[in-house]
């Protein structure tokens, strides 16, 4: 083994094991130049870029490709012949001819290391794009989209299910155009075992994850919250879809998530991430809408006859029912004094004949008011 190739197997090995023949041709560069006292050429400094980027492809961390280079100039330099004879004159000129190769050659690298990298992380984002409308196109564009998204990391043959978020502003501008790339690192986990996609598209996050169990389901709502409470500084909301497995089910379960996030913004849900699957029942009231008008007007119209109108009053039954028809609960999620609360609710009584607190009438009436959130009523008049 030649002296230039002991340094570049040193080199290696403090950089942690970097492939040395990405030095490519720089220690005979260095050599050359420091004996005839001059800096890098042009082609030795393409070179340097070309290993850059070769190694961006790669995927070495520019930390330790730094390292590789850096270590192999001081071992050079440390055996060159005028270090090795001592004069101080000639160890001070060899020190400086090899720290300005190095100091070229390394930004030489860098250089070519990230032009690479861009172009590689342009593909990557134009593969993950491809991928997603695939996906969500549904069909036999899924299924052919199974092997790209296999390359990205995501598996799709087994349970998988897809997050939506959104929030009135919209997500893509300036302030969260990164919280992709941000939300597929927090989901990726200690050891990058679990692969997201994870994109903007009409301006909602759309993140598609595996998801075995629910344990990995409740691990992403919570990923998922945590993030966009650090990147987001307006109101969000976001609904998880049913697991399901294929890749064709990927739209289904998109769907799903949006149609999830609609509910839950009719409902003004307090909770961040809403599952799907726990707003079953409200969709199953929407399956039937004449039936839906019928049980708000038959049930709760007399309720306009207030002073007032009838929005006070349903907000307070539905305020009334989400406390377990607890009135002290109900007048401080309200704001109201207990006296105001059973004041209402005596007045509904009145107006419909049915008792809010009697537990013949309580399913009725819930569901009454259920519909009646659903609806938007009565702000939108019924058909």
């Amino acid at each position: 083994m030649s002296g230039l190739d002991r340094i570049a197997a040193a080199a290696s090995s403090d950089a942690g094991g970097v492939d040395p023949s990405l030095l490519g041709g720089f220690l005979t560069a260095v050599v050359a130049a420091t004996a005839d006292g001059r800096r890098l050429r042009r082609r030795e400094l393409e070179a340097c870029a070309a290993s850059g980027r070769r190694a961006a492809v790669q995927g070495v961390a520019v930390r330790a490709l730094v390292d590789l280079y850096l270590s192999a100039a001081w071992r050079l330099w440390r055996d060159a012949p005028d270090v090795a004879a001592g004069d101080a004159a000639r160890v001070r000129g060899s020190a400086l001819a090899v720290l300005r190769a190095a100091d070229d050659g390394v930004a030489a690298l860098v250089e070519g290391f990230q032009l690479a990298r861009a172009d590689v992380i342009r593909l990557q984002e134009a593969v993950k794009h491809d991928v997603m409308e695939a996906l969500l196109a549904g069909g036999q564009q899924a299924i052919e989209a199974t092997g790209p998204a296999a390359d990205i990391g995501l598996t799709l043959t087994g349970p998988v299910a897809v997050l939506v978020a959104r929030r009135p502003a919209g997500f893509g501008g300036p302030d969260t155009a990164a919280t992709p790339g941000r939300l597929e690192r927090a989901l990726q986990g200690r050891h990058g075992d679990a692969q997201p996609l994870v994109l903007i598209r009409s301006g909602e996050v759309v993140c598609v994850f595996a998801a075995p169990d629910a344990a990995a389901v409740q691990a992403v709502r919570d990923l998922v919250t945590r993030e966009l409470d650090l990147v987001v500084r307006s109101a969000w909301r976001g609904a998880i879809s049913s697991p399901r497995i294929g890749a064709a089910a990927v739209r289904t379960s998109h769907d799903e998530a949006r149609y999830a996030l609609d509910l839950a913004d009719r409902l003004r849900l307090e909770q961040p991430v809403v599952d799907a699957r726990d707003l079953t029942i409200y969709r199953v009231l929407l399956q039937d809408l004449p039936a839906v008008h019928d049980l708000v007007r038959s049930t709760l119209t007399p309720l306009t006859r207030a002073r007032g109108g009838a929005a006070h009053l349903v907000e307070t039954l539905d305020a009334y029912y989400a406390t377990g028809c607890v009135a002290t609960e109900t007048a401080s999620r309200l704001n109201l004094s207990v006296r105001a609360v059973t004041y209402r609710l005596a007045r509904v009584a009145e107006l419909i004949g049915r008792d809010p607190s009697d537990p013949s009438e309580r399913l009725t009436l819930h569901a009454a008011v259920t519909a009646a959130r659903l609806l938007d009523w009565p702000a939108v008049p019924l058909e």
